[in-house]
């Protein structure tokens, strides 16, 4: 039988837990399937960003993608759903729903695109950070140029925070700090860390206003060619890696905070309720977008 070859993309680094879970899944396939199955890893946005891989998966030339799911609004806007600002108060009410019905709901959108949902990974929650001041309240963010993803729910959700959103592609984004072309950005503290946003930040503001989770996919068409035993075995070491991967976010995330205060950053842990009061509105603003069932989901995880 001739070898199977999956291509699969991210944005992040090669030290970040997405990189390191996929490269160890794709040992632990390689080894189940005697070599026939390899996947070959491509981190730091090597094949494009998030909009230029899903595009690859659906024209079918690249097979897989790591994606947080705001990164995939340009494919289906619904996708961004669990965005919604502060809706999930702890990860293990997003593990609920992501591993429930809210990712049955989502893997179907994904697969109008032609999308296979393999596993669920995370991303995590999102905190600020700034080179202007240091956030201690929604009002701190009036006049902050603050990047944000090529998500409208995210544009809108920073509108409403007083901040001065602007969509740009990852990618770009260390080097619109820098040049003091943003003032700031918002993601999981292992992206900042990864990506050494330290450098040219110096304050970070723990606001968790939004969880992510990580979708790993792969094309229709790249599916449906692999034998089925294969895709037991990718599915399985997908979800094992799933959990590891998730471990590894939660046990970053605090010793994170101390290596980005020792790497120089000040940070703050704001009271979110007035964060969250600000934002409440917008779950009935977006109705309309996601449909009501699918925030009627996001609400029966978020409050169990």
């Amino acid at each position: 039988m001739e070898q199977i070859v999956l291509k699969v993309g991210h944005v992040f680094g090669a030290d970040h837990p997405w990189n390191v879970s996929l490269e160890g899944l794709s040992e632990d396939v390689a080894e189940a399937t005697d070599g026939n199955v390899e996947i070959e890893v491509y981190p730091s946005s090597q094949l494009g960003g998030d909009r230029d891989m899903a595009e690859g998966i659906q024209m079918g030339t690249i097979e897989m993608g790591l994606f947080g799911t705001g990164a995939l609004q340009s494919l289906d806007e619904r996708l961004i759903v669990e965005e919604l600002p502060y809706a999930w108060p702890t990860r293990e009410h997003a593990y609920n729903a992501i591993d429930g019905e809210l990712g049955e709901a989502l893997a179907e959108i994904l697969k109008e695109q032609g999308m296979h949902t393999i596993s669920w990974w995370e991303s995590g929650y999102r905190h600020i950070t700034n080179s202007v001041k240091p956030i201690n309240s929604p009002s701190d963010l009036e006049g902050i140029k603050l990047r944000v993803p090529e998500a409208q729910l995210r544009i809108d959700t920073f509108d409403e925070l007083g901040a001065m959103p602007t969509p740009m592609a990852f990618s770009e984004v260390f080097y619109g700090l820098q040049q003091n072309v943003i003032d700031g950005q918002e993601n999981p503290l292992a992206t900042i860390y990864d990506s050494k946003f330290y450098e040219v930040q110096e304050h970070l503001a723990l606001t968790g206003h939004i969880w992510g989770s990580a979708v790993l996919t792969i094309s229709e068409s790249a599916w449906n060619d692999i034998p089925d035993e294969y895709k037991d075995i990718i599915a399985e070491k997908a979800e094992e890696w799933k959990e590891k991967e998730r471990e590894m976010i939660r046990e970053q995330d605090d010793e994170l905070v101390k290596k980005l205060e020792e790497a120089g950053m000040k940070v703050t842990q704001p009271d979110v309720k007035p964060f969250q009061e600000i934002v409440q509105s917008m779950w009935s603003e977006y109705e309309d977008e996601f449909g009501k069932e699918l925030i009627e989901i996001v609400k029966q995880y978020s409050s169990e």
